[in-house]
């Protein structure tokens, strides 16, 4: 070898210092963020082979399982067989400059420190994967070993110290940098340009800061994720499937109450609640509300979840039923102890209040950007609903205590609420037969439909034909022999409604959370634990 040829190795460590390179290198050589700037990964897609050295050393570093990945690579194709092209993106958190992780938890688990990481306390986690469902990237992971989320904190400890984080140091291609962004100039001029890549959530979202080189077949072909032929089913999420079933009856129930308080104090001749029926909308409460701590990771720290108030619709959610609970029990005992009608009824009034905006946070929980067959009104519409079952309810207690007049007045109420739940099956129904391709987020909802459609078409039968049995025609028939005086039969078809209504609710709400598909990373064929 002559005096003026190099060795490859020497080519390579050349190229790096000429480029800057920080791969392979321990140290960074980098400035801290100034005010009004923060640090962000590059990810150059021209540059990535698809290796996943990136993960490995991300759980080395991390010492996380295969199961727990903070960095993850999708796969996307463009071309047609035989000229197609593999394209990759390596993504861990883009450490958003709005995350939705850090609005949602409701433990404030989550802090953006001043040079823009996110990071997340582990201590104060109570595992309820809130986040998980809130990030449309997918990026905070549960640990089920320790019944909290983790996620990536771009290895803030090395950047202290002026080191690379592994992923970066890892490699071997230089597809992955640290880099200093001005926040102001990001989010008005260069986001819209430099921050996107096929099959990514709309940036507006969060706002991410991670910055991409894309291939540029990338721009002008049809990109499609590798795992678009994948469809797999979500968690079942029992728990809460009971949770807000039982508390949304819970509270039509006692809406009930509370209106037929409100006409007897006006004057009208009509039955008046009791402690019996006060206990009958507390008991699913009452058995409700523990269920949802069954759905945290950690259930012991389950009274920490009104830390958030200020933006957490969970912290809400749990505040305004909790005081919802209290406010029963209070009730009872006034029942008990015979108070007047008038301090009962304000009481009353206030305990409403608060049943009935925590069913609207425990909505709001889910209509959210990441999950689209969740992020809709009619949400809400579906989950104030139920309250039909509530009604039913208590027209069957009072038809036990003979006062059928009462019985007669609700019986309507139900029926009609029944309606309106069976017409926004309908609505659903045929929303999922006429998406078209246009739709924004066609590529998850088309998935949702197929989910519907094909993997739950019994659920989903049963549920349209359990509805309108359970809702529509016993409560009809029921009204029929309350006005024969056929009473004994108005009890067996009020409690057959009752029973098939509430079976085909839960299987309602059970394939509600079945079938979402999140917005995600785009061929994340090695998802790990995201949710």
């Amino acid at each position: 070898m002559s005096t003026n040829e190099t060795t490859p190795l020497e080519d390579f460590i050349k190229y790096k210092t000429d480029t800057s390179m920080q791969c392979g290198n321990y140290s960074i050589d980098i400035e801290k963020p100034k005010e009004g700037e923060q640090y962000r990964f590059h990810f150059d897609a021209t540059a990535c082979v698809g290796c996943h050295c990136c993960e490995v050393a991300c759980n080395e570093q991390n010492g996380n399982s295969a199961d727990i990945k903070w960095r993850r690579v999708g796969e996307t194709q463009s071309g047609i067989f035989p000229k197609v092209t593999n394209h990759f993106n390596s993504m861990s958190c883009n450490h958003c400059v709005d995350p939705e992780c850090l609005k949602g938890c409701p433990t404030n688990s989550y802090i953006k420190f001043d040079n823009g990481i996110v990071f997340h306390d582990d201590d104060s986690c109570i595992g309820c994967q809130y986040c998980t469902w809130n990030c449309p990237y997918e990026v905070p992971v549960f640990n089920e070993d320790r019944g909290i989320v983790t996620k990536c904190h771009m290895c803030h400890e090395k950047l202290d110290v002026g080191q690379t984080p592994a992923c970066v140091q890892a490699c071997p291609a230089g597809a992955i940098a640290i880099e200093i962004v001005n926040v102001k100039d990001w989010v008005e001029k260069d986001m819209a340009i430099q921050g996107v890549a096929p099959h990514l959530p709309n940036i507006e979202i969060t706002k991410p800061t991670t910055r991409y080189t894309i291939n540029e077949e990338e721009n002008t072909q049809e990109v499609t994720p590798a795992d678009a032929h994948i469809i797999k089913a979500n968690h079942s999420e029992w728990p809460l499937v009971f949770m807000t079933i039982l508390t949304q009856i819970s509270v039509g129930g006692f809406a009930t109450l509370v209106l037929g308080e409100l006409v007897n104090f006006l004057g009208f001749n009509l039955a008046s609640p009791n402690i019996w029926m006060m206990l009958a909308v507390f008991i699913p409460a009452a058995i409700g509300l523990p269920l949802s701590a069954l759905h945290l990771g950690r259930p012991g720290l389950a009274y920490t979840a009104m830390k958030n108030i200020k933006t957490s619709w969970l912290s809400r959610e749990a505040l305004a039923l909790g005081v919802y609970a209290l406010g029963l029990t209070i009730l009872i005992a006034m029942f008990y102890l015979e108070f007047n009608q008038v301090l009962k009824l304000i009481v009353e009034l206030g305990v409403l209040a608060a049943g009935v905006y925590g069913i609207y946070a425990q909505s709001m929980i889910y209509r959210i950007k990441a999950r689209p067959s969740w992020d809709k009104k009619e949400t809400s519409k579906v989950f104030f609903y139920v309250s039909y079952i509530g009604i039913l309810l208590i027209t069957l207690i009072l038809v036990l205590n003979e006062q059928y007049t009462t019985s007669g007045v609700l019986l309507p109420f139900a029926l009609f609420l029944g309606y309106f739940q069976y017409e926004e099956f309908n609505k659903q129904k045929n929303f999922y037969k006429d998406l078209k391709e246009e739709n924004e987020n066609f590529y998850q909802l088309n998935k949702t439909k197929i989910l519907y459609e094909d993997n739950f078409s019994k659920h989903n039968d049963y549920r349209e034909r359990s509805l309108s049995i359970g809702a529509l025609a016993l409560p009809l028939l029921a009204m029929l022999l309350l006005a024969s005086g056929n009473y004994s039969s108005t009890i067996l078809v009020l409690g057959l409604s009752i029973i098939i209504s509430f079976s085909s609710e839960i299987v309602s709400r059970l394939l509600f959370y079945k079938t979402a598909v999140a917005l995600g990373l785009a061929g994340n064929f090695f998802a790990g634990n995201q949710r």
